[in-house]
């Protein structure tokens, strides 16, 4: 194994099974917790930004000997006067944050960022960013996070962990695939969940012909008006239906009654600037998740002459170790390594921007919103996702 490369965590809190616990954890311990097949890493560092009466980071800084630090230049330089860790991990979710008139939880993200530019800035230096999750709230601090990291050339990343989790079954679909239509379920709230589930329709489209080339309008959906679009056909029947087919867990029922009597249940439109339309499918009420099922998140999608969908499950492992988020620290491994980040931060831009105005329609009842700011063109890699066995569930 190489030598470790020491590394700083930023954090919003850091308590049993936040996101600081399932990444950064595996830092510490291993994968599994159990301390075998670590990552090459080192956590050195940490800055804590709230600590709830369930804090863990204390107790671990003292076991596993790394420094908690008051201020982020601090977790990035040890006082040193230089950088002194070759990457950062900023996980900006969970903790007691506000939220806006649009129901959006107004995570540190960008104060995290920002902090970490100044000590670039002022150092001359940069390392390799992970930022956990959409880049932020709004479009204009996301788009000033990533127009600052062009202007430092610092390698930076971010993202849901779905891209990268196991696919039942594993359906990669090549460069250029003559993709006519896609759909998405998903389920849970509209801006923790369905980021994750933006991000798993995302992964999939952005292999289309012609690769990425930006959205052009949104329109979130709820209620009867859910599925009159679905028989006007605004988006795929067929689709849905495959999709629903493989969902492992669900309530009895006609899916389209159930959830158009739930408040929580809505459908987003999403047109892209080259004409193809895709949907995402919020199947709250209908979906019943279950630790040992995975989850719901499912894609489905028309590929051109063929006469079949192609559809897939996202798995998530819902109770310790969590194995999925193991995925997302293989890619800011790779990062660190090799300063080059695995996948585009583009495809994390465009979905933070298209979540940022599904929000904007439904807080204006369900308007068609138009969103030219958000033409973003990138061509996809082929950063696999996971595979293999997923680790047996542990107790800690």
């Amino acid at each position: 194994m190489p030598d470790p490369k020491p590394i700083a965590a930023v954090v919003t809190v850091y308590r049993r099974h936040s996101h600081a616990d399932v990444i950064v954890g595996k830092i510490l311990e291993g994968p599994t917790y159990d301390g075998t097949n670590r990552f090459p890493l080192k956590l050195v560092s940490m800055y804590v930004d709230q600590f709830p009466k369930n804090d863990m980071s204390r107790d671990l800084a003292k076991k596993h000997g790394f420094k908690l630090c008051d201020s982020i230049d601090e977790a990035l330089t040890l006082g040193t006067g230089k950088l002194a860790v070759a990457g950062v991990l900023n996980i900006g979710e969970h903790g007691d944050y506000p939220t806006n008139k649009i129901g959006q939880t107004l995570y540190p993200r960008r104060r995290f960022f920002e902090e970490e530019c100044k000590t670039f800035e002022r150092l001359k230096q940069t390392v390799p960013v992970f930022s956990d999750k959409h880049l932020a709230a709004t479009w204009a601090d996301a788009k000033w996070m990533y127009d600052r990291s062009r202007e430092l050339m610092v390698p930076f990343q971010a993202g849901s962990s779905v891209p990268l989790t196991w696919r039942k079954p594993d359906l990669m679909l090549p460069k250029n695939t003559e993709l006519t239509d896609a759909v998405m379920v998903g389920y849970g709230p509209a801006e923790a969940y369905g980021f994750h589930t933006l991000e798993g329709l995302q992964c999939m489209v952005e292999r289309r012909k012609g690769g990425e080339t930006g959205v052009a309008a949104v329109q979130i959906l709820s209620g009867e008006a859910m599925w009159k679009a679905c028989d006007d056909g605004k988006f795929s029947k067929e689709l849905v239906e495959e999709a629903v087919r493989i969902i492992p867990t669900h309530a009895k029922g006609d899916y389209r009654e159930i959830t158009a009597k739930n408040k929580e249940a809505t459908v987003w439109l999403i047109e892209y600037r080259d004409g193809f339309r895709a949907a995402i499918a919020m199947l709250n009420g209908y979906v019943h998740e279950r630790a040992e099922d995975g989850g719901a998140f499912i894609f489905a999608g028309k590929i051109k002459g063929s006469a079949k969908p192609v559809s897939c499950q996202f798995y998530l492992q819902h109770d310790d170790p969590y194995g999925h988020f193991t995925a997302i620290l293989k890619g800011f491994e790779f990062m660190v390594r090799t300063n080059h980040p695995p996948y585009p931060l583009e495809r994390t831009l465009l979905t933070t921007g298209v979540l940022d105005a599904i929000m904007s329609s439904r807080d204006e009842g369900g308007k068609r919103v138009e969103t030219p700011h958000l033409k973003i063109a990138y061509t996809p890699t082929d950063w696999p996702a996971a595979t293999g066995e997923i680790p047996k569930t542990i107790k800690r």
